[in-house]
């Protein structure tokens, strides 16, 4: 099931959602056994910006029958302390690792690509533009005209492979892959989750600190594989597909529908190791039906 991915050979198509697997405090707990035998193809690291964020208030998650609501708030160290920490112990994974960062605005996010270029440990930078342009009030991944200006600011700036990570929430999401395509975008990875709410079922009122969050888990299945599909038909680009896979058959679900990789997310909170099931289920569907 080897695959070639914007220059890097993987072993298999399985990789992880960006802050859906904590890899340092899996090692903590797990130690060299995990390094023996990581359970993704490559690594994505949760999302970095610019400066240290404490993330939302708590409550943070909602439990729904086809999956969660999070509103964590990207809480995270800041480019410079994940530089200085994290890195090193990132380096130590048997797979090439893709960074996600997010701006709020172009400035910001150059400034990020501008710090990861130089560490040779980063394969790859994943942008997440499912955040408002603080100069436009624009949401950088739901116009083609910001994702355009984004991608001409920040391109020249490394080597490296670049990965938009689309919005579901745009009205037009694969005109925004075609601009970030002909803007010099590496790959585009869908879905990122969808806005929702939950209420206290005594009082009422939103249930998360953040009062709304991303809805993710099977009950978005269906949609990814809809916006897969139309993405993959319209660009040339790689696309990694995610969105609700708990199995291998939905992982070739969205391989049919024009994904090259699949990242797997919220199954993970449920069996951090999923994946290892998820590729072997992949790889034995893939022989027997000889896609």
């Amino acid at each position: 099931m080897s695959v070639s991915f914007c220059g890097l050979e993987l072993e298999h198509p399985i990789i992880n959602g960006s802050g859906t697997f904590d890899a340092i405090a899996a090692r903590r707990v797990f130690g060299d056994a995990l390094i023996g035998s990581f359970p993704f193809a490559a690594f994505v690291s949760k999302t970095v910006t610019v400066e240290p964020r404490h993330g939302n208030p708590p409550p943070r998650l909602w439990e729904l029958p086809g999956g969660l609501i999070n509103s964590i708030g990207l809480p995270n160290k800041g480019i410079e302390r994940f530089l200085a920490e994290d890195i090193p112990q990132l380096a130590v994974l048997p797979v090439p690792l893709i960074v996600n960062v997010m701006g709020f605005s172009r400035d910001q996010v150059a400034e990020l690509v501008s710090a990861l270029d130089e560490p040779e440990e980063v394969a790859a930078i994943e942008l997440n533009v499912s955040c408002p342009n603080v100069e436009t009030g624009l949401e950088m991944g739901a116009d083609p005209w910001e994702i355009s200006r984004l991608l001409e600011r920040v391109r020249p700036l490394t080597a490296k492979a670049l990965i938009v990570k689309l919005t579901p929430n745009a009205g037009d999401v694969p005109a925004v892959a075609r601009a970030a395509e002909e803007a010099g975008a590496s790959a585009v990875s869908l879905i990122n989750t969808l806005r929702g709410m939950a209420l206290d079922p005594l009082s009422g009122e939103p249930w998360l600190g953040g009062t709304t969050g991303g809805v993710s888990g099977a009950a978005v299945r269906p949609v990814a594989l809809a916006q897969v599909r139309d993405v993959a038909g319209s660009v040339d680009i790689p696309v990694v597909g995610m969105g609700g896979v708990q199995s291998g058959r939905d992982a070739l679900d969205l391989m049919r529908a024009g994904a090259d990789l699949v990242a797997v997310g919220t199954e993970t909170f449920r069996d951090p190791v999923a994946a290892v099931r998820i590729a072997s289920e992949l790889d034995s569907l893939l022989a027997k039906s000889g896609d």
